[in-house]
């Protein structure tokens, strides 16, 4: 194991109190060791979760944390992360999400055998309180069309190889920064690789900015506009004629898969 193989997670805070907990441990436990986890904090006004913060990064000298001065968004968080990072791989976990142990051994062997700039995997779901209630299989190859079609990729499973392009960031925007990262990415390598075996686990949060789809369509108007330069009319366009039947067709796959396994 070098240096050069090390992994920087790039985790963003906001509020978040005990459940990031969880999330950190799942990263510090992993059976790959060679890594550090960076912390960006985005200005919460919740005294727990700055403790906590505070806390692990005096236990574990892997972890680093920032305190932003101003609550801009996940993704400035993100990128603030990126921007001190100092490992090979860049991967991502958000504060609420848990990764199983072996994830990272697994998803950095299966990288450097495909040798690809960009991996992701299937992962499991889980209610507020943590209990697995579904699966997203995610297919075994992703090209630039099809990610624009609709994001196939969980944020919480990518990981991508600074070495093939240098580091990515994500665009400005408030929301699906994630989305507009891994088209980004896919425009200079072509290809992502994914394990079909689920090595993380996505909690559903009440209330949360994924889980209001209908407001979440401006947005994916913006991504477009913003990495593509499509106009407001082209945006939605788009949206109406590929987005749209990808993302339910993959709904009903996903719901149909998790119905013949209970």
């Amino acid at each position: 194991m070098t240096k050069e193989d090390k992994v920087s997670v790039i985790m963003p805070s906001y509020n978040t109190g005990k459940l990031i907990c969880e999330s950190i441990d799942s990263i510090l436990s992993q059976t790959y060791a060679n890594l550090e986890l960076l912390i960006s904090d985005d200005h919460s006004s919740d005294p727990e979760t700055i403790a906590i913060l505070k806390d692990y990064a005096n236990k574990d000298s892997r972890v680093k944390v920032f305190f932003l001065e101003k609550n801009k968004g996940a993704g400035v968080a993100r990128n603030n992360s990126i921007q001190q990072a100092t490992g090979r791989y860049i991967a991502f976990c958000d504060s609420d999400d848990r990764w199983l142990p072996n994830k990272l051994e697994l998803q950095l062997a299966f990288m450097k055998e495909k040798d690809c700039c960009l991996s992701f995997t299937s992962y499991f779901t889980s209610t507020y309180d943590g209990e697995i209630n579904g699966k997203v299989i995610v297919p075994p190859t992703l090209t630039l069309t099809q990610e624009k079609r609709d994001n196939k990729i969980g944020c919480l499973t990518a990981i991508y190889d600074t070495t093939k392009h240098g580091k990515f960031f994500m665009p400005t925007i408030r929301k699906r920064q994630d989305w507009a990262l891994f088209l980004n990415i896919l425009k200079e390598c072509k290809k992502a690789y994914a394990l079909q075996e689920p090595l993380a686990i996505y909690r559903s949060v009440p209330g949360s900015i994924s889980s209001n789809k209908l407001n979440l369509i401006k947005y994916n108007a913006k991504v477009y506009k913003v990495v593509f330069g499509y106009s407001s009319l082209q945006a939605y366009a788009y949206l109406a004629v590929f987005f749209f039947p990808t993302y339910f067709a993959k709904k009903v796959k996903t719901w149909v898969n998790n119905k013949r396994k209970k």
